[in-house]
C-alpha cells in the first residue's frame, strides 16, 4: 500500500492503518529500534509507541514522508528509553557513534543556533548528497540508524575494517566541509 493511503487511512481514523504501517515500515521500526536498545522488550515497547506517536499525531499532522516521519519518532522514542535505561551507564553503539561525531556536531541550545539550524540540515543534505551511494548508504546507517560496524559490512558486503575506514574518511570530510562553511573553526 502507498504511503499515502496509509495516511489517508490516518485520517479516517481506521484502525488499518495500523496493521499497513507495520506491515511496510514494521521491520524497518524493530531495527531502528533494537540498533539503539538492544533490549528485546524495550525495542518492542517502542515499536508498539511508535505505532501509538503516529496514530495520536496523524492528524492534524500530514507528513510529506512517511518513513521519515515514523523513523524519526521511533528514533526518539528509542533514545528517550535509552536515557532512562542507562542513565549514567556507557558503552553502547548508540553512545560510541555519538561519540565518533562529538567534535564535529557541537549541540548549544540558543536561538541563534536554533535559526542557523535549518542552514546546518541543507548543508548536511548537500555533503550527504555528494558522497557515493554506498558511503552514504554507511554513513545514514551509523549515524542515523546507529547500526554496529558488524552490521553495516553484512548490509553492505563490506569488511568491518573497511566499514571504519570509510567512516573514519568521511568524519574528516564532513569537518572539512563544514570548516569550509565556517560551523567549525
Amino acid at each position: 500500500m502507498e504511503d499515502k493511503q496509509i495516511i489517508s487511512l490516518f485520517f479516517a481514523r481506521d484502525e488499518k492503518a495500523i496493521e499497513e504501517l507495520s506491515n511496510k515500515y514494521g521491520r524497518l521500526v524493530h531495527q531502528l529500534a533494537n540498533n539503539i536498545l538492544h533490549n528485546a522488550s524495550d525495542t518492542e515497547e517502542c515499536v508498539n509507541d511508535t505505532y501509538l506517536g503516529v496514530w495520536n499525531s496523524i492528524p492534524p499532522n500530514r507528513p510529506e514522508s512517511l518513513i521519515s516521519y515514523v523513523c524519526r519518532i521511533a528514533k526518539n522514542l528509542s533514545i528517550k528509553r535509552y536515557r532512562y535505561n542507562t542513565a549514567e551507564k556507557r558503552n553502547s553503539n548508540y553512545e560510541v557513534a555519538l561519540e565518533e561525531l562529538e567534535g564535529i556536531l557541537i549541540s548549544t541550545k540558543d536561538v541563534e543556533s536554533e535559526i542557523e539550524a535549518s542552514q546546518l540540515t541543507a548543508d548536511l543534505e548537500h555533503f550527504l548528497d555528494s558522497l557515493k551511494q554506498q558511503d552514504r548508504v554507511v554513513f545514514l546507517q551509523r549515524y542515523y540508524f546507529s547500526a554496529s560496524y558488524e552490521d553495516i559490512a553484512k548490509q553492505t558486503g563490506l569488511s568491518e575494517k573497511n566499514v571504519s575506514v570509510k567512516l573514519t574518511r568521511i568524519r574528516k570530510n564532513l569537518r572539512k566541509y563544514l570548516t569550509e562553511r565556517d560551523y567549525l573553526v
